[in-house]
């Protein structure tokens, strides 16, 4: 019984912070309301997790124009069980197909 409520619950491999972090990484002049479309959030969601993100030294902008332009800051994960790679070597992971087997 216990196994059946195990697998019922739902999870996802990604957090929402990742997700965010991986459109802006594919597109540094992206706008926030194309991010929340992406990633099936509200607007002021992805405004909060931007704000989390530069609060945590992942992320900075700059204004241009009427638009901001986002820059991914290259550096280690924050959590132990996460050291080792940086976070452009984990971005590109998820982002590079893996190689052809043929």
């Amino acid at each position: 019984m216990e196994r059946a409520a195990e697998t019922s619950r739902q999870w996802t491999f990604l957090t929402n912070h990742a997700r965010v972090l991986i459109q802006i990484y594919r597109d540094p002049g992206i706008r926030v309301r194309d991010i929340a479309a992406r990633c099936l959030l509200t607007e002021r969601a992805v405004q909060r997790i931007i704000a989390d993100l530069e609060d945590a030294g992942y992320l900075s902008h700059e204004r241009r124009g009427r638009t901001n332009h986002y820059h991914v800051i290259d550096g280690q994960l924050r959590h132990p069980a996460d050291a080792g790679p940086t976070i452009a070597e984990l971005l590109s992971a998820l982002l590079t197909p893996p190689p052809d087997p043929r």
